[in-house]
């Protein structure tokens, strides 16, 4: 393995982020549309920590709910953040005032007619989403930029939803939003060069880091993330248990492995009772209510601290559904089997055009997910193992799942040399 020093990581990882800032095609001289008053949609974890970003740098936010108890325990709870701020002494206490001035609680849609930006952030539903941008084509202003902040799904069909497709961007921030750096600004196949512009400059304005990508199923980020999941799981059911996955994913350096971030999630995101989902394991054990930290019990058991506990009942569970007898895997064959189709998949992303370029991923996965920043972001570890070890992983994941074919690009560098960090496909093209 090839193992920069610390200075040479640093270097690149500065890099990086200055570089995801660049717009190739985008003219610096073009014009930005003027934002003072933005309009966020759902009071709920995501919508509220959204608006905190916006109010926390002075905007003016109306945001809507659908009942005055929804609206109304939103706008606590971000009181209660800032409150928590100001106690911390990172602010002081008037100030706390000051932000929640700049909150406007409103119960219809029609009451944002007049912002200059408006932001969806219900949950993740694609005709709820195609229903709120029907109407907003209705009642929005001409002009108005028309954000979702979608995962996920397609924006492309967010957008056909309105007649002003031009005007319609992602915005997804990551949760909590009000803490999280990273800002994936998804630019759809209609989306004005302004509208691009405006939010990289608006992304700065209230302290995040930009990434502009491309539309695709959990466009750059969750979609390595879902390769990273898919084969998790999979390791589950030759018998690996979740602990011992995560143990791998610990020591590789992330603070959280794949069970403990679902845990930590809500198993139950997605799920109501009697489901039955693509994952029979999540529904046995949000049947038992098991689902996550919040009810003390999810994969894990967890004491009065929230520490997790590796837990029988679930050891348990697994054996039921998979059958699979326990299994031992060493850390270093678990990272490769959940790490390298992380880059696979990002090497894929840019040979469909859907990132700028390979830093972009990097800075993707070190602002959103805590890839460990000694290992510099999948594109930058894939040169510290070379693209030799990453394509015999994945020759042998790809003969179990198509998914996982490895990446055309990757042989080529694991037959002609080069770098998966000067990879260029052409940039993003929509």
């Amino acid at each position: 393995m090839n193992i920069p020093n610390e200075q040479e990581i640093g270097a690149y990882i500065a890099a990086a982020g200055a570089a995801a800032w660049e717009v190739p095609g985008l003219p610096e001289t073009t014009p930005l549309r003027p934002v003072k008053t933005v309009g966020i949609i759902g009071a709920g974890t995501m919508g509220g920590g959204i608006a905190m970003n916006f109010a926390t740098a002075g905007f003016d936010v109306k945001i809507v709910e659908t009942t005055q108890a929804a609206l109304d325990r939103g706008l606590q709870v971000v009181r209660s953040n800032y409150q928590r701020s100001a106690d911390k002494g990172r602010f002081p206490q008037e100030e706390v005032e000051a932000r929640m001035a700049r909150f406007d609680g409103r119960l219809s849609m029609i009451d944002l007619a007049d912002c200059d930006l408006v932001i969806e952030a219900v949950f993740e539903n694609m005709e709820l989403k195609r229903k709120i941008f029907s109407e907003l084509d209705a009642v929005m202003k001409p002009g108005a930029i028309l954000a979702t902040n979608t995962s996920a799904l397609d924006i492309n069909e967010i957008a056909h939803m309105t007649k002003r497709p031009e005007d319609v961007i992602g915005l997804h921030f990551f949760s909590p939003a009000n803490v999280m750096k990273l800002l994936e600004i998804v630019r759809a196949t209609h989306t004005a060069d302004d509208v691009v512009a405006t939010c990289m400059a608006l992304a700065k304005e209230i302290n995040k880091v930009a990434a502009l990508v491309g539309v695709c199923p959990g466009f750059v980020g969750n979609r390595i993330l879902f390769a990273r999941q898919i084969q998790a799981n999979k390791l589950v059911y030759q018998g690996v248990l979740p602990w011992e996955v995560d143990a791998a994913l610990n020591q590789f350096g992330f603070k959280m492995g794949p069970f403990q971030m679902s845990d930590l999630a809500g198993l139950d995101i997605g799920w109501s009772k009697g489901a039955k989902t693509d994952n029979p394991i999540r529904d046995a054990l949000c049947e038992l209510d098991r689902r996550g930290q919040k009810t003390q019990a999810g994969f894990y058991d967890y004491d009065e601290n929230r520490q997790p506990i590796p837990s029988d009942v679930t050891a348990g569970i697994i054996h039921a559904i998979t059958g699979a007898e326990p299994a031992k895997r060493s850390a270093d064959e678990i990272i490769e089997i959940c790490i390298y189709p992380m880059i696979n998949e990002a090497v894929k992303i840019l040979e469909e055009n859907k990132a700028q370029r390979p830093s972009d991923i990097d800075v993707v996965w070190l602002n959103g997910y805590g890839w460990p920043a000694d290992k510099g972001g999948p594109m930058f570890y894939g040169d510290m193992v070379g693209a030799k070890a990453v394509l015999q992983r994945m020759e042998k994941l790809g003969a179990e799942d198509t998914a996982f074919t490895p990446a055309e690009t990757l042989r080529t560098l694991a037959a002609k040399g080069g770098k998966f960090i000067e990879i260029d496909t052409g940039g993003l093209k929509v």
